[in-house]
C-alpha cells in the first residue's frame, strides 16, 4: 500500500480530530462514543501496521517502505522503516489498544483524555518513521505535550508538580541535540537521515581550555544527543523525574510512558549515537557501560526501599532500561539484540505490571504496599496474572524477560567483565523487590477489614491482559520473532560502526604525541 507509514502515524490524529470537532457533552454516551472511536482508531492501525510487518523484508538493510515529499524551507517529509524501527511501530501499534480499554472507566473529560491518547500515539510512531533530522525532532519534541496534559490533568495530588518535572527535564536535554542538529547540517548539507548515517563528521582531537577532547566534534555531538536520550531513558543519575511521573500519571499514562516513550532514547541511541558518531561512542562507550551498571544496582537498592507500588515498579523500569543503554554500547550483536529484544520486551512487562497496579488502585485508591495482603484468596485470578509479570520482570526462563537479559548480559561479558559482574547483580535484586511485592501484596492473610469484600478481574480486565501473556510467553520460548528482524539491520549497523575503528586508533595514537 502507497504511503501506507504516513496513514498508520496519522490515523490517530484523525480521529483525535473527529472526536474535537463532532462529539459534544459529557453525558455517558458522549463518553462511551470517546472510548469506542480512540478504541477503532487504534486497534485499525494496528491492524494497518501488521501489513508493514509482513511485508517487510528483514534481509534487506536498507530503509523501506521509503516516502518522500517536498516539505518547507526545501526540507523533506521523509518517512521509512529498518528492522529497528518497524519493531518499535508494531510495539506502539499493538500496545494503543490495549491501553485505550484499560482507561475505560474514565469519566473526567473522557473526550479530551482520548485526544490526549490519539495524539500521543501519532507522535511517538512519528518519531520511529521518521527519515529526516527535522521531522524527527518535532515530532520528539511534539509527543511531550500530550504526556504533560495527561499527567497534569488526569494525574494525582501532586500531577502538577510531576507533570512540570517530566517536562522540563526532557525539554532542557533536547536543547543541546538541536544545536547539535543545526551544525550537522551546516557540515553535511542536509537533513536527511539515512545520508547523515554514511557522512563522516570530523573526529581529530580538539583542544579546548587546555583539554583535549578524544574523538573531537564525533565527541561533542555525541554528548550533545546523548543529552537528550539519556534523560528520556532515563539513565543515572538524570533519572529522578521519572518515579514521580509515574506516581502520578493515570494508569494508562503510565503504561505508555513506561512501554513506549522511555524506548525512543534507545532508539535514538541506535539511529544516530552509534551510525553518526562512532568515534564519539567508542570514545565514551566505557563511561556508558559503567553508568548503566551502576544504575542497575542503584535502581534496584532504591526500588527495595519503596512503599508506593507505582514508584517501586518505576525503579525497577530504571534499573532495566540500564540493561539496554550497556547492550547497546557493547557495539557486539549480541549486546545490541539484547538491547534491543529488551525494550520490546519490557514494553509488554512493564505495562502489564502498571496495569496490575491500576486493578487494585481502581478498587481500593491506594498504592500502598502496606495496605494489601492476602489477596490471593479474593483475587485468585488476579494473583496469577501477577505472579506471571512478577516472574518475567525478574527474567524467568521461558518469558521474554529472560532473553534479553542474558543477551545483554553474554554481549558485555565480551567487552568489559568487571561491568558484566556488577550487572548480574541486578538479576538478583530484581528478584528480591520483585517477590517482596508479590509477597506483600497478594500473598499472606486476609487481615485487613476493607480487602475482605474486594471482587477479582472484570472479563474487560481479563481480557486486557491475554495478549500481554501471550506475547511474553510466544517471545520467551521463540524469540527469533523478533532477532530474525532485528539481526540484518543491526548486523549492518555494527559492520558500518566497525567500520570506523581504524580511524579511532589513529586518532587515539595522535592524541599520545
Amino acid at each position: 500500500m502507497e504511503n501506507v507509514l504516513s496513514i498508520i502515524t496519522f490515523l490517530p490524529a484523525v480521529a483525535a480530530l473527529i472526536l474535537a470537532l463532532f462529539l459534544r457533552g459529557e453525558d455517558a454516551a458522549a463518553q462511551r462514543n470517546a472510548k469506542w472511536v480512540a478504541l477503532l482508531a487504534t486497534s485499525a492501525t494496528f491492524l494497518l501496521s501488521l501489513t508493514v510487518l509482513i511485508g517487510f523484508d528483514p534481509a534487506n538493510t536498507d530503509m523501506q517502505f521509503v516516502e518522500q515529499y517536498g516539505w518547507i524551507l526545501g526540507l523533506n517529509y521523509k518517512m521509512g522503516v529498518d528492522g529497528i524501527s518497524v519493531m518499535f511501530v508494531m510495539l506502539t501499534t499493538f500496545l494503543m489498544p490495549i491501553t485505550i480499554a484499560a482507561c475505560w472507566d474514565v469519566q473526567h473529560r473522557t473526550k479530551e483524555y482520548m485526544i490526549a491518547f490519539l495524539l500521543l500515539e501519532t507522535l511517538m510512531l512519528g518519531v520511529f518513521c521518521a527519515l529526516d533530522l527535522v521531522l524527527f525532532y518535532l515530532f520528539f519534541e511534539a509527543g511531550l505535550i500530550p504526556m504533560f496534559l495527561i499527567i497534569g490533568i488526569w494525574g494525582g495530588k501532586e500531577r502538577i508538580y510531576a507533570a512540570f518535572k517530566f517536562f522540563l527535564y526532557t525539554f532542557l536535554g533536547s536543547v543541546l541535540m538541536l544545536v547539535a542538529m543545526i551544525y550537522m547540517y551546516v557540515d553535511a548539507g542536509t537533513t536527511d537521515i539515512p545520508t547523515l548515517m554514511k557522512h563522516t563528521f570530523a573526529s581529530e582531537t580538539l583542544a579546548i581550555g587546555g583539554f583535549h577532547i578524544l574523538g573531537g566534534v564525533q565527541t561533542l555531538l555525541f554528548l550533545a544527543f546523548f543529552a537528550s536520550f539519556a534523560v528520556k531513558m532515563p539513565m543515572w543519575p538524570v533519572h529522578t523525574w521519572l518515579p514521580d511521573a509515574h506516581v502520578q500519571a493515570p494508569t494508562a499514562g503510565s503504561v505508555i510512558l513506561a512501554a513506549v516513550l522511555l524506548k525512543m532514547g534507545g532508539y535514538g541511541f541506535l539511529r544516530f549515537s552509534l551510525p553518526m558518531f562512532p568515534v564519539g561512542s567508542d570514545v565514551l562507550a566505557p563511561l556508558v557501560l559503567w553508568m548503566s551498571a551502576i544504575a542497575i544496582v542503584y535502581a534496584s537498592l532504591v526500588a527495595l526501599a519503596q512503599q508506593d507500588m507505582k514508584k517501586l515498579i518505576a525503579y525497577s523500569s530504571v534499573a532495566h532500561m540500564g540493561y539496554v543503554t550497556m547492550g547497546i554500547f557493547t557495539a557486539n550483536q549480541q549486546g545490541v539484540d539484547g538491547a534491543m529484544f529488551q525494550m520490546i520486551s519490557h514494553g509488554f512487562i512493564s505495562g502489564a505490571l502498571f496495569l496490575c497496579v491500576g486493578v487494585i488502585y481502581d478498587r481500593m485508591h491506594t498504592r500502598d504496599i502496606d495496605a494489601f495482603g492476602g489477596l490471593v484468596i479474593r483475587m485468585p485470578a488476579y494473583a496469577l496474572i501477577f505472579l506471571f509479570f512478577t516472574m518475567s520482570n525478574v527474567g524467568l526462563p521461558g518469558t521474554s524477560g529472560f532473553i534479553g537479559e542474558f543477551l545483554t548480559l553474554v554481549g558485555i561479558f565480551q567487552v568489559n567483565t568487571w561491568v558484566a559482574v556488577v550487572a548480574t547483580s541486578g538479576v538478583i535484586f530484581s528478584a528480591a523487590y520483585g517477590l517482596y511485592l508479590y509477597r506483600k501484596v497478594v500473598l499472606g492473610d486476609l487481615v485487613k477489614e476493607a480487602l475482605k469484600s474486594i471482587t477479582d478481574m472484570t472479563l474487560r480486565e481479563r481480557a486486557i491482559f491475554a495478549p500481554l501473556v501471550v506475547m511474553t510467553l510466544l517471545l520467551g520460548i521463540y524469540p527469533v520473532l523478533v532477532t530474525d528482524i532485528i539481526g540484518p539491520s543491526v548486523e549492518a549497523l555494527l559492520t558500518n560502526y566497525k567500520a570506523a575503528l581504524p580511524v579511532i586508533a589513529d586518532v587515539a595514537e595522535a592524541a599520545t604525541h
